[in-house]
């Protein structure tokens, strides 16, 4: 499970009170707190990847979204209320028993920072195919990356200890099409909370359409290489890693902010209110938000002329707005969208939709700005934002009075590794090496593709010594990665130089004292760590 079983706890109690708050007191304006709780329920589940839950939280936000209509009376009908009372007991029933077996699973994706991975215990990937040499490299390949992966055959029984939400790979081109329903029915059936991922499967419509109406969460498409599937797979968790969805309410209204702060805060999406439209631009220096919500016709200002004003400011420009009025004129609404706005909602407003619109705005608008700021073949920082990035993380460290570790790491002889094997073999040596970066370091450390086959890496509240023995581990199991080429394997290193704050003072001279102990590290002869406090 992708989300600690505290989360889903308090998630769920959300939803039960507020079902009990509409059934102490019936009326429209319970019923959309309602709605609202369970589309936010909902969301957060898919945003969880929290499979069976989803489907039951979707199906009970589809009956409620049918009865949210003005001319709805409450309470519902008996049948209705008795309906929504068995579904949401089931749902809760669901969520307690995915909460008492999470707690194993937990704690392995969450181990020890900078820890080893493949402690011994069992296996929370698996694949299932017949023929176990048809996928070793894959196999191989999760392994280095602490997946620690097991293979069954379509005939054989799963091992009790795998639990209910493991990651299963299906190899689904070793079966006939015919058999995919009822053996995809069997696992979802089994794994309720799992992710099942169809393997080598045809991207014509037809069988992309049975593997995933049968139960799978998602396709890979046959001829995708082992390193792309790993790819897939390391990127189920860092979506889930992004922080909260930023909304600017620019509203004169302050009880009509507060309804509109009400409805984001239920989907988790932090928000800042300014009622004076004047304010509107230090409010975006300050609170950086990832969209604004904006009322159409304010005293002495229309939300048209505050957007003109903010599209004169180059670091604004992308920057979604979307209009929140009671105007129904085509026109108008057209010239409003012309002169700065994206989007334009008629008040009163349905709650669930804004909290669609808003969250559907921001993803695209941060996969904007991640095409920006980051490098396309890691993911990872690029060169000016990692410095930018790193720059902001000293600036904290040396107001707390703590240690920063900068470490500059890459690839030995890599030109070699491009001259002999070729560039796009070169490119996955980059991508493995990145990989096992952000699966063993923290949260709070900065990880940025310097350049080519260089890397930086920022430590906060990392001494010289502690960021040696984070670092070297990563080195040697690096150094242990097999590469593929061919129908044989390669093996690469890498060398890294440490310095640290506060002996060097500032951004530049940190960089500049990490490059010179990496070339230290090449002159001794390579695959090693060096650090001249050390």
């Amino acid at each position: 499970m992708l989300c600690s079983p505290e989360e889903l706890l308090q998630k769920n109690q959300a939803l039960s009170a507020t079902w009990q708050r509409y059934r102490a007191a019936p009326s429209a304006d319970t019923f959309v707190e309602l709605a609202v709780s369970i589309n936010s329920f909902t969301e957060f589940l898919i945003d969880k990847g929290v499979t069976a839950l989803h489907h039951a939280s979707h199906q009970l936000e589809q009956i409620t979204l049918a009865f949210f209509s003005s001319d709805t009376e409450h309470p519902l009908p008996p049948a209705a209320l008795d309906d929504l009372d068995a579904r949401l007991a089931a749902l809760d029933r669901m969520v307690q028993t995915q909460v008492s077996t999470a707690s194993d699973f937990t704690e392995r994706r969450h181990a020890p920072r900078h820890a080893r991975p493949n402690d011994g215990r069992g296996s929370q990937v698996w694949l299932i195919g017949s023929r176990p040499d048809d996928w070793n490299e894959l196999l191989t390949q999760l392994g280095y990356f602490g997946l620690n992966p097991g293979f069954a055959r379509w005939d054989e029984a799963l091992p009790d200890t795998i639990g209910m939400a493991p990651l299963l790979l299906l190899d689904l081109a070793s079966l006939p099409e015919t058999e995919w329903g009822p053996r995809i029915q069997s696992l979802r059936s089994r794994f309720e909370m799992g992710q099942l991922i169809g393997l080598g499967v045809r991207s014509d419509f037809d069988p992309l359409q049975q593997a995933l109406r049968n139960g799978c969460d998602s396709c890979l498409l046959a001829g995708m290489p082992p390193h792309a599937v790993v790819e897939h797979i390391m990127e189920l968790d860092e979506r889930h890693d992004q922080e909260a969805y930023r909304v600017l309410i620019v509203e004169d209204s302050k009880t009509a902010s507060a309804l509109i702060r009400r409805t984001l805060e239920e989907n988790q999406i932090a928000s800042e209110i300014v009622n004076d439209p004047r304010q509107a631009l230090r409010a975006l220096r300050q609170f950086n938000p990832d969209l604004i919500l904006m009322d159409m016709y304010m005293p002495n200002c229309t939300g048209v002329e505050v957007a003109r004003v903010i599209r004169q400011h180059g670091e604004f420009l992308s920057t979604p707005i979307v209009y929140l009025s009671g105007e129904t004129n085509v026109a108008l609404q057209v010239d409003a969208m012309r002169l700065g706005g994206d989007h334009f909602l008629t008040k009163p407003f349905n709650p669930v939709f804004l909290n669609a619109i808003v969250k559907s705005k921001i993803e695209r608008y941060r996969a904007l700005r991640r095409t920006m700021y980051h490098d396309s073949l890691t993911g990872l920082l690029n060169h000016s934002s990692g410095k930018h990035t790193m720059e902001m993380v000293l600036s904290t460290v040396a107001h707390e009075g703590g240690f920063l570790s900068v470490v500059m790491m890459d690839i030995d002889h890599f030109k070699h590794i491009n001259d002999s094997y070729g560039h796009p073999t070169g490119d996955q040596v980059i991508r493995s090496l990145s990989w096992l970066l952000k699966q063993r370091l923290r949260k709070q450390d900065v990880i940025c593709r310097y350049g080519g086959e260089e890397f930086l890496i920022a430590l906060p509240h990392t001494d010289a010594e502690q960021a040696y023995g984070i670092v070297d581990r990563i080195r040697q199991d690096f150094s242990q990665i097999r590469h593929p080429f061919g129908d044989r394997y390669f093996l690469a290193t890498a060398s890294g130089g440490i310095a640290t704050y506060p002996l060097y003072q500032n951004g530049d001279s940190l960089i500049k004292a990490a490059d010179e102990a990496l070339y230290a590290a090449k002159r001794d002869g390579r695959n090693r760590i060096h650090a001249d406090e050390l």
